[in-house]
């Protein structure tokens, strides 16, 4: 018993750098797949399959499904603001040419944003050190994207989409915290999967082509982003919320940046300057600040 009990604090300890660390490789895999197809219909087809697959694992491993409608629309909601919402406005944004570093720090404000609604909406309170935290995460934030920040009139349209998403995983986040802490995670976010296909299969259809070129970085972008983010990220995530205060979970967005920064530079040669790396140092501490016990 003792050493299950050691084996679960480690995995518990670890699951916060393995959420960040899968989370971060999503803008890698919309850099992959986004060339080839439009990005609500990347996302019909991602979100559609993985609900399947789910409702099927759900299904065999006779996991318990909301007792109610009223239950079902509120775990529904919750993935249409997650997946939804900030999925489709992230993949617009990119498509439509918002550099990458504004992308970051548009949504790098996520976990400040978390925070300042979290006393009213859930009542948790985030102290003076936490909220030191957050503010030198965001700092962080700033200086791994300083030398990619640049926009012009041309993107003040996409811009306004990485805005949405900004709404989207913040309300996404409180929501899922108040109101689907106690769903399955194999019933319950096929649920979320299947609302969200769902929506876009009606408005993919009416602003974009469908076409889809089916190429070998197509198809593993496609399957990276559907078992590892959208199941592996997203369940690491759902675990973390119900376990922690919202603006704690928030904050490891933070690191968000810095790690696809680094993978960036691994895989693609980007370029990775001391002031990045000292920005990867402040993130870090930020985030420290904000989950010292």
């Amino acid at each position: 018993m003792s050493g299950t009990a050691t084996g679960g604090q480690t995995w518990l300890r670890l699951m916060p750098g393995l959420f960040v660390l899968l989370w971060s490789t999503g803008f890698i895999g919309a850099k992959y797949g986004l060339p080839y197809v439009e990005p609500l219909t990347f996302l019909l087809i991602r979100l559609g399959l993985v609900a399947v697959v789910l409702a099927l694992v759900a299904l065999v491993s006779r996991a318990p499904w909301p007792r109610d409608w009223a239950t079902a629309g509120r775990i529904a909601l919750a993935g249409l603001l997650v997946h939804g919402v900030y999925l489709s406005g992230i993949f617009i944004a990119i498509a439509q040419g918002l550099p990458a570093g504004v992308t970051a720090l548009v949504v790098g404000i996520q976990p400040l944003l978390t925070a300042a609604l979290s006393g009213p909406l859930l009542g948790e309170r985030v102290t003076g050190r936490q909220w030191a935290g957050l503010l030198l995460g965001l700092a962080g934030v700033g200086l791994v994207v300083r030398e990619k920040l640049s926009i012009d009139a041309a993107h003040l349209v996409p811009f306004a989409y990485a805005l949405v998403a900004l709404v989207g995983i913040t309300l996404g986040t409180l929501y899922q915290k108040r109101h689907g802490g106690g769903m399955d995670l194999r019933s319950g976010t096929a649920i979320q999967y299947g609302a969200t296909a769902l929506a876009l299969a009606i408005a993919a259809p009416l602003t974009e082509t469908m076409q889809v070129h089916w190429t070998g970085e197509f198809v593993f972008a496609l399957l990276w982003l559907c078992f590892v983010l959208s199941v592996g990220a997203i369940f690491l995530l759902f675990a973390l919320i119900r376990r922690g205060a919202a603006a704690k979970v928030a904050s490891l967005f933070y690191l968000t940046p810095p790690v696809t920064a680094l993978i960036a530079w691994v895989l693609f040669g980007e370029k990775l300057g001391i002031v990045a790396l000292a920005g990867m140092a402040v993130a870090v501490c930020g985030v420290a600040l904000v989950n010292r016990k």
